[in-house]
């Protein structure tokens, strides 16, 4: 595809699909100039919940260590450092150094010029993303930049551009850990290699309770925006782009395409806060065979979670849920057995910092380390394409849904979607 040449969808499949297995090998020493197992030093783009838990698992999970941290907002900063402390202190590693601690609107540009750090872990509310991840490809460092890659057309076009300024000694990740749950994994390499014949369609779904207010006394009104992103469309893209985007992308690795065209309906049903995001969505995507998947969201409520899809083919019919039994039933049956979460049933529970139990209990460490060995072992990723790639079909179902029509892949890209911030963040020094 013309447009999306930046990509290579093989190598991120691969990416994933190494690891699922959880062989993540390190030479002895490699051309980038890292011995085995020698540190990563991580500088965290955004002290949030879910910045806060990824950067966690990097800590644990690999040989990186966070060494920096940036966030606009000082109570954050200070809240990110002294977990970090402990974290650090219960790894037998430093504290974090008072002036590798940045706040305000400007600190992401002090983290990614900063000397030393190797990598930079964004994750800031979806809105910066683009701008973020310029200025650290820019500044030659190693980049983990959570999804989406973009709120609307524009700046996900901005991203395509940014790809091809990737240094050859970079290595830029797309937080879709979902792709490295093993379960997950295993299930979709089962399907990808005929398990189920002719694939007829998919249904998929991703039910979420509300997110909750995060209250600020005597804040401004952006202010209040910024602390409450996810109620934002603007700044998070709405649930569709934002967090919907994990079984969307599934779909589109099962597929190994992307839509060709949407149609979708929902709105903003139940929910009365102040915010403007739909709280429901139900998206029909037609992709290349005429192979169509129904996707359907909610987010209101407090009574439970659901995520996941199921794939309907010629011999059979695969379930991928966030929770419960992973198997394949039809001729060629099989079930996911490892681990101590196989055959669980019931709904899962929700986790807004992206902790989640069950299918995807190793997914962020297994994403981690992946990520960490393409730096150590000098094969570096850039997955930059084909995250947007995803957004892109997101922003489809959005876009069919805003305008109650039809809509092709070639009109979404035509469109320019642009969204307006409607706030200066340089009052946030």
């Amino acid at each position: 595809m013309k447009s999306m040449r930046g990509m290579n969808r093989r190598e991120f499949v691969k990416a994933g699909a190494a690891a699922a297995s959880g062989l993540l090998l390190l030479r002895s020493k490699t051309a980038f100039g890292y011995e085995a197992n020698s540190a990563v030093r991580l500088g965290l783009l955004g002290c949030g919940n879910r910045g806060t838990s990824v950067a966690t698992s990097f800590a644990k999970n690999t040989s990186a260590r966070v060494v920096a941290l940036a966030d606009i907002f000082p109570d954050k900063l200070a809240k990110g450092k002294a977990h970090f402390d402990e974290v650090n202190a219960g790894l037998s590693h430093a504290a974090i150094e008072d002036r590798l601690t940045f706040h305000g609107h400007d600190a992401f540009k002090r983290l990614v010029d900063s000397k030393d750090i190797d990598m930079v872990q964004i994750s800031t509310p979806p809105w910066f993303h683009v701008q973020h991840l310029e200025a650290a490809v820019d500044a030659g460092k190693h980049v983990y930049c959570e999804k989406p890659v973009g709120v609307d057309v524009a700046q996900s076009k901005k991203a395509l551009e940014i790809a091809e300024r990737v240094k050859g000694r970079q290595s830029v990740d797309v937080g879709f850990q979902v792709r490295s749950a093993p379960p997950i994994a295993a299930v979709i390499g089962r399907v990808k290699e005929g398990a189920l014949g002719k694939i007829a369609s998919i249904t998929a779904n991703y039910y979420a309770p509300a997110s909750k207010e995060k209250p600020s006394v005597g804040t401004s009104k952006d202010e209040w925006r910024l602390r409450n992103w996810l109620w934002d469309r603007v700044l998070s893209g709405d649930i569709l782009v934002e967090q919907n985007i994990h079984i969307i992308d599934l779909c589109n690795w099962v597929l190994g395409a992307h839509p060709l065209k949407a149609t979708a309906t929902g709105g903003r049903n139940i929910l009365t806060h102040p915010g403007d995001c739909w709280d429901n969505y139900q998206v029909d995507y037609t992709y290349p065979g005429d192979v169509h998947v129904s996707f359907t969201s909610t987010q209101f409520g407090d009574y439970g979670f659901e995520a996941g899809l199921r794939v309907f083919g010629a011999k059979g019919a695969a379930d991928a849920p966030y929770s419960g039994p992973v198997r394949i039933t039809g001729e060629s049956a099989w079930a996911w057995q490892n681990g101590a979460n196989a055959g669980t049933t019931g709904a899962g529970k929700f986790a807004a910092n992206g902790e989640f139990d069950d299918n995807l209990a190793l997914a962020d460490r297994e994403k981690d380390r992946s990520f960490i060995e393409s730096i150590t072992s000098g094969s570096f990723h850039n997955q930059i394409a084909a995250g947007v790639e995803t957004a892109y079909s997101c922003m489809l179902g959005r876009m069919a849904g805003y305008q109650r029509r039809e809509v092709t892949w070639e009109d979404l890209l035509a469109h320019g979607e642009k969204f307006s911030l409607g706030m200066d963040v340089d009052q946030f020094s």
